[in-house]
């Protein structure tokens, strides 16, 4: 049994969409589950039912008004570099209001539900054998993960979405008594839970490059610095991610193909350009098909 998994990243899962066409289109591969956390959970549900050319559309037309319905980024261009900024006003405005993060995410349940629809849902428990959503339990200090099958269409929307709720800066999500936020707070690419479920070959998708070959810019002031920490915790639990997934696959003897981005692509993954998405896209396909080449050309 085939799996397809693909890591969080934010904008950067424009690469993975790149690197999956490919393998999908060119290398033909068919998989029989697809798992994800926050940006991947995203891209799964809709590589599930094939429909790439759509997919494209949704995730290179991604704005900062597509995810918040109450923004704490401003986004700034000068010449080619894009770069976010706290919206003061808003972070203010919540903290007024009590709340416990600095933004709110519900336009990004909205457009899953308006992009995803419930005959694509029908179709991929028909015709796949799961699509598996990672989120993190807050209350109970666990990493859970969400099952299409086990779910309604609408609950499983809200999965999707709660697995992209990257806190302090999105929503907190409430779920039969426990709070929710981004699955990649506990597991940023779910290699070890695909074997688990009975993956035989992995095809996994990691949205950061293998070897740090740079040094990172640390923010200026205390919110772009809270961003860059939370950047090196996650990178931390990805690594620890792809090492227990290693062994899982080494003792299980299942193949494993990893697929990182061969350069940084961007210090901030909140940041949602057209321009830049749909250069990582190509970007991701062009990888993919050096990488294969190179694979043929070696054998």
């Amino acid at each position: 049994m085939k799996a397809l998994v693909i890591s969080g990243g934010g904008s950067k899962g424009a690469f993975a969409g790149g690197v999956a066409q490919y393998l999908i289109e060119q290398q033909n591969k068919e998989y029989d589950m697809f798992l994800g956390t926050s940006t991947g959970s995203l891209l799964v549900p809709h590589l599930a039912t094939n429909n790439i050319g759509k997919l494209y559309d949704i995730f290179t037309n991604v704005k900062q008004s597509t995810i918040f319905s109450i923004n704490p980024f401003v986004q700034h261009k000068k010449g080619d570099r894009e770069y976010v900024s706290i919206n003061y006003f808003n972070s203010i405005l919540q903290f007024i209001k009590r709340k416990r993060t600095f933004g709110e995410s519900k336009n990004l349940r909205k457009h899953i539900k308006k992009h995803f629809t419930e005959e694509e849902f029908n179709l991929i428990r028909e015709t796949k054998e799961d699509v598996v959503v990672t989120v993190s339990n807050l209350s109970k200090n666990r990493v859970e993960y969400k099952s299409i099958n086990d779910f309604s269409y609408e609950e499983f929307c809200d999965w999707i979405w709660i697995s992209c709720n990257y806190i302090p800066f999105m929503s907190l999500v409430k779920r039969d008594g426990f709070e929710y936020a981004d699955g990649g707070l506990g597991c940023v690419i779910p290699i070890r839970e695909a074997i688990l479920r009975g993956a035989t070959e992995v095809d996994a998708i990691v949205l950061e490059s293998e070897n740090l070959e740079y040094n990172k810019v640390l923010g200026k002031n205390p919110f772009s610095l809270m961003i860059n920490l939370f950047g090196h915790l996650l990178d931390q639990v990805e690594k620890a991610d792809i090492a227990i997934g290693k062994l899982a696959a080494k003792h299980r003897d299942v193949k494993l193909n990893l697929y990182y981005t061969p350069t940084q692509l961007t210090e901030n993954s909140l940041i949602f350009s057209k321009r830049l998405m749909t250069k990582w896209w190509e970007d991701g396909f062009e990888y993919a098909k050096q990488k294969h080449m190179g694979a043929e050309v070696s054998k």
